[in-house]
């Protein structure tokens, strides 16, 4: 027994376990007091980086003072236990992958600024995609990392993880082309919920964006639901993009209608048209466009500055209502479907009409 203490390298001893101590019971204090260093030379963007990194940080100095004690208190640090060696490498890989595990999760810093970029739709669907994408990689990355570590052979695995993959990849086209297709559609943003589409397949309002389809609700209050991958293809109008709403129609009066009439009417719709206060002034027509044996036209060609179809709706009525005023203050009345019979004065006629 006295050979045994008298072994014991009490100085080493006495270290060691002061470092393990404060690595150990004090890490907590210790990681609080580097991350506030850090947050002084970095500015406050570390406030959300310690609040990922603390569990990580905190494994670390716990590592950090096992190891450190041991290296201290055996003369060869510890070459001689390779067991322990090859623990201590273990633990670091999985305490930085548990690090960048939880820097890739949707509320870093990274996804946040992303999230700013895309905009709150696309970033609910696209972030927590990504950030699944990212976390299995450092997953499975770490898991590699640690085989070798340990002296197993990855390029087996990674062979295999390649014909499955590409086995996936054949049974499953069509999933993976909706995928590429609704990060297409993401990205370069042709639409957006709550727009209104139109393509040859479906029109009506964008009710849902997922990688795999977007459901479409219709004017009749259904709901059509389009794979990506169709919808990428097709032309699409966004309706809801437009800067104005176009109006043009054509508006018979009768044939017979007296010039001077007309031309006030003309005239008087024109100036109304020019002074509303919902239609664009760049352009915009009230004219005479043609006659024919039936009716006179005159071509009205304007924009609305409302693109919402309600409103518009509105624009439009007050305007209707306002043309049939001024027709019917000028004298001018509307076309209507006729027909005239012309009956020639034969002889016939003329006998049957003196018999009678």
């Amino acid at each position: 027994m006295n050979e045994l203490f008298g072994e014991i390298k009490w100085i080493r001893l006495a270290i060691s376990l002061l470092f393990l101590f404060v690595f150990t019971i004090f890490n907590k204090w210790t990681s609080t007091k580097l991350f506030h260093l850090l947050k002084r030379i970095f500015s406050q963007k570390w406030d959300s980086i310690y609040q990922l990194l603390h569990g990580p940080a905190r494994a670390l100095m716990t590592l950090v003072g096992i190891s450190g004690a041991v290296r201290f208190y055996f003369a060869d640090g510890g070459a001689s236990w390779p067991l322990f060696q090859g623990l201590v490498r273990t633990g670091f890989i999985i305490i930085i992958g548990w690090a960048f595990y939880n820097l890739s999760g949707r509320s870093s810093r990274f996804f946040a600024g992303m999230t700013s970029k895309l905009g709150v739709e696309e970033s609910d669907m696209i972030i927590p995609f990504l950030s699944k994408v990212l976390r299995f990689m450092v997953i499975a990355l770490t898991i590699t990392i640690i085989m070798g570590e340990w002296g197993y052979s990855v390029n087996g695995l990674v062979a295999g993880l390649g014909l499955g993959s590409l086995a996936v990849a054949l049974a499953a086209q069509d999933t993976l082309s909706n995928l590429i297709a609704g990060i297409i559609i993401v990205t370069e943003k042709p639409f957006s919920k709550g727009d209104w589409i139109r393509t040859d397949a479906v029109e009506g309002m964008v009710e849902d964006i997922s990688f795999r389809s977007s459901k479409i609700r219709t004017f009749a209050d259904s709901i059509v639901i389009i794979p990506n991958n169709i919808l990428a293809k097709a032309a699409i109008t966004n309706w809801s993009r437009m800067g104005k709403r176009r109006v043009t129609f054509d508006l018979g009066v009768a044939i017979d209608t007296d010039r001077v009439q007309l031309a006030n009417a003309v005239n008087r719709l024109r100036e109304y048209i020019e002074n509303h206060e919902g239609i664009d002034h760049d352009l915009y027509m009230v004219r005479l466009k043609e006659m024919t044996k039936d009716q006179i036209t005159i071509l009205f060609y304007f924009f609305t500055y409302t693109t919402i179809w309600v409103e518009h709706m509105k624009v439009l009525e007050s305007i209707n209502f306002e043309i049939l005023r001024i027709l019917e203050e000028e004298g001018v009345k509307l076309a209507v479907p006729a027909q005239r019979l012309f009956l020639e004065n034969h002889a016939i006629f003329e006998k049957e009409a003196a018999d009678i």
